[in-house]
């Protein structure tokens, strides 16, 4: 869980700093996206490192769902009664990490049939990414969903984070207070950034 969530962030990183392009006009995001199909070469052919790429966030997300399920069923086996007090106890990113997790594998599929097949997108045209990421955010519920998927996403890797570190034996008294602040940090920023395009297509600032 720790280790395929770990990849799943460096990816999104990465993936908003590129998208962030969009900013500067087609001319920057379309040569991003023309550029990664160069990586590699002439070592791996035309667009070879994306689908490699794909394959990797492949593995990792069905990693990430399996290892989710897995604890998710050892959670109720050790616990099969309730607690007697019903109070709680946890966050509300902990205690919506299972529907947060449902959200985001929704919006893996739309956003793949959205802007990776075009099939949904009303206005695609093959080779235009920035063409279709507007005329994807300029419907309400092309951007609606987007922008709810990020909220959820924030949330998840607001918990995920810290999750991860007591996993891997990172966090101690020490550093507990530091991790959380960069837990809520890297939640912020990348929710913030990812949420600014829709917003900015929706409001005209990107057109």
């Amino acid at each position: 869980m720790a280790v395929s969530g770990g990849i799943l962030l460096l990816y999104l990183v990465g993936h908003l700093l590129g998208n962030l392009k969009v900013f500067f006009g087609p001319d920057e995001l379309n040569g991003y996206a023309a550029w990664l199909r160069t990586i590699g070469e002439p070592f791996l052919r035309h667009g070879w490192f994306v689908w490699l790429a794909r394959l990797v966030l492949l593995v990792a997300v069905l990693a990430h769902g399996t290892a989710a399920y897995q604890l998710s069923k050892r959670d109720r086996a050790a616990r099969p009664q309730g607690y007697v007090h019903r109070r709680r106890q946890t966050s509300y990113a902990t205690r919506t990490m299972r529907w947060g997790g449902v959200i985001l594998a929704l919006f893996i599929v739309w956003h793949l049939l959205d802007l990776t097949t075009l099939t949904v997108n009303p206005k695609a045209e093959a080779g235009h990414p920035y063409q279709n990421l507007v005329a994807s955010f300029s419907t309400w519920y092309g951007g609606g969903i987007y922008i709810v998927a990020m909220l959820a996403l924030g949330l998840h890797i607001r918990h995920g984070f810290w999750s991860a570190a007591q996993t891997l034996g990172v966090n101690n008294p020490r550093r507990d207070r530091a991790l959380k602040l960069t837990a809520n940090l890297l939640a912020l920023v990348l929710t913030a950034g990812f949420v600014s395009i829709p917003v900015a297509v929706m409001t005209g600032v990107v057109q």
